[in-house]
């Protein structure tokens, strides 16, 4: 039996090809008949009144001849780059498909937008070429989702920027990066033993752009037995791969825990926590710490972590001017890997717009054996419950890059190891660097101190000492635990005139 690895599951979003079919080339067809007026509440209007029915899931069944495609046969049926929308139109951006199949059964519906009329995207068997022809059926499939392509990295060559793909995940790039993390359109109940669920963007409107024009609009219908929701989304990829998100949430049922700008992703081992992992790379993570930039502008750095129970997170916040899942690590050495590349994948910053209110940047950190699965996921819980029959309104921008969209004058975390201490195997020797402009034309005789706290246990032995080799500073300590079964550490590193870093922040488990 062939295991599907999470690696192959991303290269999905990664497979467009250059073909020279100039014999197959063939329009999108139109049918005049089906074409309908939209404008900018059209999708917004359409989940307001679906909310008010009872949640019917799209189509699933398909013909035996596909019904049960493992990963390699769902791979080998590859959509032809000519018949890509917008191919023949000389324009920055072209939209391929995905089939239906493998873990991909929903139908789920396409359509195109030009100058405010909007038609649906015909499915055509012959957009696709088959590795195996006896998959090639002539049923009206229809499609699975969809990757958005353009010019990123070289003028000459489309290639993929974004991805829409299985429930209400999707996924970005900035220029020169490899896919990594995945953003969600809503989390609904993401740790809760009960269960969780999965709502579903069950149809798209994709708007044809102008000559020239290097942002694309994608609108997106989501849908689940608690929820419905309209979005719109404007695509600018480049250095930094932005989408601008606006949302409408139409709850079903009250949702208490509901999670706006959900991010997901993958955290295995690193120099803060690899205990249980008998690997020979020094580390293997799309992301190694939340981020947060509070609403009273405090700045917070919470390494992630593979604990051996699930543990869930709140940061309780007022208006938050941003948080991500963050990877600093940006050199081949910190992980050693020729085919992940996980110093390329991209770091995801989320801008709320607007004051957002009371509520909580929540983490949830699932054990994992390995790296095939994502087992991180943070997103923004409100307060306040989300009520049937009400409406949810949030805007945000998202950021696909290497880094915060805006720099600091604070000194930033560059690594969190943590190991043994010599003689006492109950303790932990915790070691921080920190790096940034605060060490920048220092006198000879500055001087830091730490500022800590933890919840439980003790701190001894604490040592702040330059550490010249990432022209920063280092930390070290021993963290007693004694009888603790959870404690919450952090610390800043100061100066006489108070913080000069954003602040440390871990959890600690047996």
């Amino acid at each position: 039996m062939k295991i599907v690895f999470r690696r192959d599951i991303l290269k999905l979003g990664a497979g467009a090809s250059v073909l020279n079919l100039t014999g197959l080339q063939k329009a999108f067809a139109k049918d005049p008949a089906a074409t309908t007026r939209f404008d900018a509440n059209t999708v917004r209007e359409k989940a307001r009144k679906l909310a008010r029915s009872a949640y019917a899931a799209p189509a699933q069944t398909l013909p035996s001849q596909i019904n049960n495609l493992n990963f390699d046969q769902f791979r080998g049926i590859e959509f032809r780059s000519e018949r890509a929308l917008w191919a023949e139109d000389d324009l920055y951006f072209d939209v391929e498909f995905f089939p239906r199949g493998f873990l991909y059964r929903p139908k789920i519906l396409m359509n195109e937008v030009i100058d405010g009329e909007t038609h649906p995207i015909a499915y055509d068997p012959d957009m696709f070429k088959y590795q195996d022809q006896q998959l090639r059926v002539t049923d009206d499939l229809g499609f699975s989702g969809l990757r958005l392509r353009c010019p990123l990295n070289k003028d000459d060559m489309k290639e993929e920027c974004a991805v829409f793909l299985g429930a209400s995940y999707f996924r970005a790039v900035a220029k020169g990066q490899n896919y990594g993390l995945s953003a969600r359109g809503f989390a609904n109940g993401t740790g809760d033993p009960k269960g969780e669920e999965f709502a579903l963007f069950r149809e798209f409107w994709l708007e044809k752009p102008q000559p020239g024009v290097k942002s694309v609009v994608i609108h997106a219908l989501m849908d689940s037995p608690s929820v419905v929701g309209a979005f719109h989304f404007t695509i600018k990829p480049g250095d930094t791969t932005v989408f601008d998100v606006q949302t409408s949430f139409f709850p079903r049922e009250n949702i208490s825990k509901g999670g706006i700008a959900a991010l997901t992703g993958m955290f295995y081992f690193d120099s803060n926590n690899r205990h249980h992992v008998d690997d020979w790379r020094p580390g293997a993570h799309d992301s190694e710490a939340l981020q947060m930039w509070t609403g009273e502008r405090q700045q917070l750095f919470r390494p992630l972590n593979n604990p051996i129970d699930l543990q869930f997170s709140a940061f309780h916040d007022v208006n938050p001017q941003g948080f991500g899942l963050m990877q600093r690590r940006r050199a081949f050495r910190d992980f050693e890997d020729l085919a992940l590349f996980y110093e390329k994948r991209p770091s995801l910053w989320i801008e709320p717009v607007g004051n957002w209110g009371e509520g909580a940047v929540d983490l949830v950190e699932i054990p994992t054996p390995n790296e095939v699965n994502d087992n991180i996921v943070s997103f923004w819980r409100p307060a306040e419950p989300m009520k049937s029959g009400n409406e949810y309104s949030y805007t945000y921008r998202m950021y696909w890059g290497w880094d915060t969209p805006w720099p600091t004058d604070m000194a930033r975390i560059g690594a969190t190891r943590i190991g043994e201490v010599t003689d006492h195997p109950d303790a932990r020797q915790i070691v921080v660097d920190f790096t940034g402009k605060p060490f920048e034309n220092l006198p000879d005789n500055a001087s830091f101190h730490l500022i800590w706290e933890t919840s439980a246990g003790s701190v001894k032995n604490v040592v702040v000492e330059p550490n010249p080799n990432i022209k920063g500073w280092r930390t070290m300590f021993e963290f007693y635990p004694k009888d603790a079964k959870i404690a919450e550490l952090q610390c800043q590193l100061a100066n006489d005139q108070g913080p000069v870093s954003e602040k440390w922040i871990y959890r600690w488990t047996p």
